[in-house]
């Protein structure tokens, strides 16, 4: 993108993620990704899981893979009767935990959440948020909210972050504001500023 500019740096396991020698492809293989609206490949149920294990080589026994994935992801239930049907096929949460599943057959260390469950209903985000608490014991999860009462329920760690606009008026740059234990932040923040978000008088 060659709009795109990029300052300071991001440390994985003591390694700079942007240096141009790091290969793009092991990076999304060791931190997978679930995005704000779900994505499903336009493939099989089946496929959606076993499509990532097999290109990262996976050589074990691909069913069970499957199952196992879309059980963690607490889909499998659901889908167990009909795996050759499109991803597509499923109902909006249904579609978020298939990707959730798909996202954990290959193994990864951290996963990254963006807004997983903006575009669900109550009782869709109940069942990712019970799914991320599973999960959670496996891997490292990072999610990016603007529920509030959802980081209070599923995060252990909680950083707020803050805007401030640059000047000539081209565009905002964001900042940590605070970084702590949730209880910590939305009990007693250190910062004036996270106060008055977690209080609801802005934001």
């Amino acid at each position: 993108i060659p709009s795109f500019s990029l300052k300071g740096r991001i440390i994985y396991e003591g390694q700079d993620l942007y240096e141009p020698k790091v290969d793009p492809v092991e990076v999304r293989r060791r931190i997978g990704m679930v995005f704000q609206r779900p994505n499903p490949f336009p493939k099989s149920i089946y496929e959606n899981i076993a499509f990532g294990a097999r290109i990262n080589g996976y050589t074990g026994d691909m069913d069970e893979l499957v199952e196992r994935s879309l059980r963690r992801a607490a889909v499998w239930d659901e889908c167990k009767d009909k795996l050759q049907e499109s991803g597509y096929s499923l109902s909006g949460g249904q579609q978020q935990r298939l990707c959730i599943a798909r996202t954990i057959a290959t193994q990864p260390d951290v996963i990254l959440m963006d807004e997983p469950c903006s575009a669900l209903d109550p009782i869709s985000t109940l069942k990712v948020e019970e799914t991320m608490h599973e999960l959670k014991k496996e891997f490292t999860i990072v999610i990016v909210t603007h529920n509030m009462q959802q980081a209070v329920r599923v995060s252990d760690m909680t950083a707020f972050y803050n805007a401030v606009a640059v000047e000539g008026g081209s565009g905002k740059v964001g900042y940590l504001v605070e970084f702590d234990e949730t209880a910590n932040i939305f009990n007693n923040p250190k910062q004036q500023s996270t106060q008055e978000y977690v209080s609801g008088r802005f934001g």
